[in-house]
């Protein structure tokens, strides 16, 4: 990273969906920056796999992002010695055709996009509070439109995007700082995936792409993001929505 923050040398981080993408990627940046880095994913090899990769030790903390007890115990592992920071990047990106959607599937995303981002800050809240630390939520440009055949993850990213903003001026008053990356397209596992079969009007999908030529992000241009995001170049930012889509939504 071409950045150095001084005063993230020595804090604490906690980074879900650490085992690749985006995840792995702030983990990495955020080793390189100094800081002690949790790292939490359902995936405990890929979780190795990014150790290997970071500047230091990690403390690797395999956890569910669908059970309550799991997520908070992440929370509590990662702050054993206090806590600074806080990536939520965890996600699942599950689309279709709506009428073939059923609930289960609706709220399984809601779950892991969702509700665990709310269980990882109301955890970690507590420490934060001590430390006056900063929260940067993993949000989606389909936080700002709708997304066509995609209700359950614009609804999951509608509503990270609202906690955001709500948690962060209900924690103010403390200096906890709570912001939102809203990435476009990325060059990840889940970024890359397959379309689903069924009925797809296309051109109704791809009036949603990125505009610039070369609009795909690398997982590293999020990271780099979410660090400064974190920083003291941010000390002043609570309750906002960073958007890095390649002009997707501009129009």
């Amino acid at each position: 990273m071409s950045t150095l923050y001084t005063e993230l040398k020595g804090k604490s981080a906690l980074v879900t969906g650490a085992a690749s993408g985006i995840g792995r990627a702030t983990a990495i940046a955020l080793s390189a920056q100094g800081c002690h880095v949790t790292i939490g994913d359902i995936n405990a090899d890929g979780l190795a796999q990014t150790a290997e990769l970071m500047t230091g030790t990690a403390t690797l903390c395999p956890f569910d992002a669908q059970d309550t007890a799991s997520t908070e115990a992440l929370v509590a592992k990662a702050a054993e010695n206090g806590l600074d920071i806080v990536c939520n990047i965890t996600g699942l990106l599950d689309w279709g055709v709506t009428a073939d959607f059923d609930v289960s599937r609706f709220m399984r995303v809601i779950q892991i996009n969702l509700i665990s981002t709310y269980t990882v800050c109301r955890a970690a809240y507590p420490h934060l509070e001590k430390t006056q630390g900063a929260i940067v939520n993993t949000a989606s440009t389909a936080a700002h439109v709708g997304i066509p055949y995609s209700a359950a993850y614009t609804a999951s990213k509608h509503g990270v995007a609202g906690l955001t903003k709500s948690l962060a001026v209900e924690w103010a008053p403390k200096n906890v700082r709570v912001n939102a990356i809203c990435p476009g397209q990325v060059d990840t596992p889940m970024g890359n995936q397959k379309p689903p079969s069924g009925e797809i009007d296309w051109q109704m999908v791809m009036r949603n792409i990125p505009k610039l030529p070369d609009g795909k992000l690398t997982p590293e241009e999020i990271a780099a993001h979410m660090v400064w995001m974190v920083s003291d170049n941010c000390k002043r930012m609570t309750g906002s929505l960073i958007t890095l889509d390649a002009g997707q939504v501009a129009g």
